[in-house]
């Protein structure tokens, strides 16, 4: 029982990952590469940290499973938002990554509302998808901070990050479209 009283800690480091968000923009907005990694990783550290004392001692929370993904979202749309302020990845490519989370998000509001309520999973194109935008994001982070990395992960990597978010977004559509019609049709 006395474990039961340290069941807030997960919360608080997703809160914290949160408010991480800040200085990471700035140290992109200024150019300052190597603070912003280090942020990043600090932030990353957290999230690891909060989803193991999350399952090792099941301190599982409503608001964790909801404030924990959104995030992680927001640090890697952030980090996206930054290097195109900047200049460094074309606007079409932000555009395309935001836009992408916003059809699942408009999606998912229009099947609560419209055919049911669901538990939205995370799908296996979805979860390469973030993948393959963290490791870009870092890649071209890395690049920049003058750090070990091949130039040419910029040209690759933007197009890895635009096919995969292309391919994920209809995925998610076709996948959630064919559940709504199913449904209304039965």
């Amino acid at each position: 029982m006395t474990l039961q009283r340290w069941r807030w800690i997960p919360n608080a480091l997703t809160f914290l990952r949160i408010l991480l968000i800040i200085p990471f923009a700035w140290a992109l907005l200024e150019g300052n590469y190597r603070q912003s990694l280090l942020i990043f990783f600090l932030a990353a550290a957290t999230d690891g940290l909060d989803g193991f004392l999350a399952r090792q001692f099941n301190w599982r929370s409503r608001l964790g499973a909801i404030a924990d993904p959104l995030a992680d979202k927001a640090l890697l749309i952030t980090a996206y938002l930054m290097l195109t302020i900047t200049g460094i990845i074309p606007l079409w490519l932000f555009a395309l990554v935001l836009g992408r989370d916003l059809v699942i998000v408009g999606g998912a509001l229009m099947y609560h509302y419209g055919v049911g309520r669901f538990e939205m999973e995370p799908s296996i194109p979805g979860k390469i998808n973030t993948f393959i935008q963290i490791l870009v994001a870092l890649a071209i982070i890395i690049l920049m901070a003058d750090l070990p990395m091949q130039p040419w992960v910029m040209g690759v990597g933007i197009w890895l990050v635009a096919l995969s978010a292309i391919f994920s977004g209809c995925h998610y559509i076709l996948i959630w479209g064919a559940r709504a019609w199913r449904v209304k049709r039965s």
